[in-house]
C-alpha cells in the first residue's frame, strides 16, 4: 500500500496526509513509514498527527518540507505535556517544536500560531464557531494547495490560516457562531481569494 501511495505522492506538488484515517495500529504504522519516504511538501494533520504520539521527534526523520497542523490536545499528545501547559505557553511550544522537527507548525486555537524555527505569526482572523468538525480539514487542504501553487511552507501556512479564518468571520456573520459548520466555511473560501 506505502508504495502505491508514495508512486502517487511523486506525482503531486504538495501532499496532505491526516484527515479522515484513523487511529488504527496498521494505518498508524503506515502513517509513519509515508512521513519517512514522501519526498513532497507534506501537510499532517488529525491522525497524521497523532501516528507519533509520545514520539513527536520521530516527524524530523524525514525527507521533504513539512507542516504539522496540530489542535493544542494533539500538540500534548506529541510533546507529552499538558494541555493548559501548551495554550499558556502557545508561541514558545510551537517555536520550540518547529526548531525541534525542522519544519513549521500551525498550533491551531483563538489565535493560531504558525511558527518555523525563530519566526512566527499569531493569526488575528476567525472566531469560535470554527471550532466543529471539519474546519481543521479545511485549513489543512488550503494549506496543501497554497504550497502545490508555489509558495513556501511557512508562508503557505500563514496566508492559509488567514484566509481560513476569514472565511469563517464571512461565514459567521451570515449564520452565527453557534450553527457554523465547515462546509459554511468552504462556501466562503471564493469570496475570500477574490478580495485578495
Amino acid at each position: 500500500c506505502d508504495k502505491q501511495v508514495l508512486s502517487f505522492a511523486s506525482k503531486m506538488s504538495a501532499f496532505a496526509m491526516g484527515p479522515g484515517l484513523s487511529r488504527n495500529s496498521n494505518t498508524q504504522r503506515l502513517i509513519r513509514s509515508l512521513v519517512g519516504k514522501i519526498q513532497k511538501p507534506l501537510v499532517l494533520d488529525a491522525d497524521g498527527i497523532n501516528a507519533f504520539e509520545g514520539i513527536g521527534n520521530k516527524l524530523k526523520k524525514r525527507k521533504c518540507q513539512i507542516v504539522i497542523t496540530p489542535h493544542p490536545g494533539e500538540m500534548s499528545r506529541l510533546i507529552g505535556k499538558k494541555t493548559e501547559y501548551i495554550q499558556k505557553n502557545r508561541v514558545s511550544v510551537a517555536k520550540k517544536f518547529s526548531k525541534e522537527i525542522n519544519g513549521v507548525v500551525v498550533l491551531k486555537g483563538h489565535k493560531t500560531v504558525v511558527a518555523y524555527k525563530d519566526m512566527f505569526y499569531i493569526n488575528e482572523s476567525g472566531n469560535p464557531g470554527m471550532a466543529t468538525g471539519g474546519v481543521g480539514d479545511i485549513l489543512t487542504g488550503i494549506i496543501a494547495s497554497l504550497i502545490g501553487q508555489g509558495l513556501d511552507p511557512f508562508g503557505a501556512a500563514k496566508l492559509g490560516c488567514y484566509v481560513h479564518g476569514l472565511a469563517g468571520d464571512l461565514a459567521v456573520r451570515e449564520k452565527g457562531e453557534i450553527s457554523l459548520t465547515a462546509t459554511d466555511i468552504l462556501s466562503y473560501l471564493p469570496k475570500v481569494f477574490k478580495k485578495l
